[in-house]
């Protein structure tokens, strides 16, 4: 049963049409997803990308941190930028002040094979010239939206009612 804030969360995710159909689309990205590169993920414990890094690893998904200052960050290995990471990512979440935003995203749709989604986390404000660049390259992009928060009342509770049954 929904908690009277996951009601709420999810009245205010779907308070219009737009609105619903995004949260839906980002509810089927969290569902099917496992490896999150994180942008500007940072080394400090008590910065929000740490804590929602740590979030996201503890609802196992693979991170990947991206900071060009960092060795390690949370037992991963950490890349200068996306084009260096080896491998597959389905999200890139951006976790960098909003004039720097268009250098994740330009890197995030030159990789291949693309990610599924990109994600601009909150307090990165609108970003209408990002989700210009990335229209008709097959990427979801969501702005100004917490990947955490969504997680944790769209996929969460879904995950503990079945681990219930």
């Amino acid at each position: 049963m929904k908690s009277t804030f996951n009601n709420w969360y999810d009245k205010k995710m779907r308070a219009t049409e737009a609105l619903s159909a995004e949260t839906d689309r980002a509810e089927k990205t969290l569902d099917t997803i496992s490896t999150i590169a994180i942008v500007g993920l940072s080394r400090s414990f008590h910065k929000d990308s740490q804590f929602v890094a740590r979030y996201l690893q503890n609802a196992g998904y693979n991170i990947v941190p991206v900071n060009p200052n960092a060795d390690n960050i949370l037992g991963e290995k950490s890349y200068p930028d996306l084009k260096s990471i080896p491998h597959p990512i389905d999200v890139v979440d951006v976790f960098l002040p909003p004039d720097h935003i268009h250098k994740a995203v330009d890197q995030a749709v030159e990789l291949e094979p693309k990610p599924r989604a990109i994600w601009l986390q909150l307090g990165t404000g609108e970003q209408p010239e990002e989700i210009e660049k990335v229209k008709g390259t097959g990427i979801e992009i969501y702005e100004n939206r917490c990947i955490k928060v969504d997680h944790q009342f769209l996929i969460r509770p879904k995950k503990e009612s079945t681990n219930n049954n």
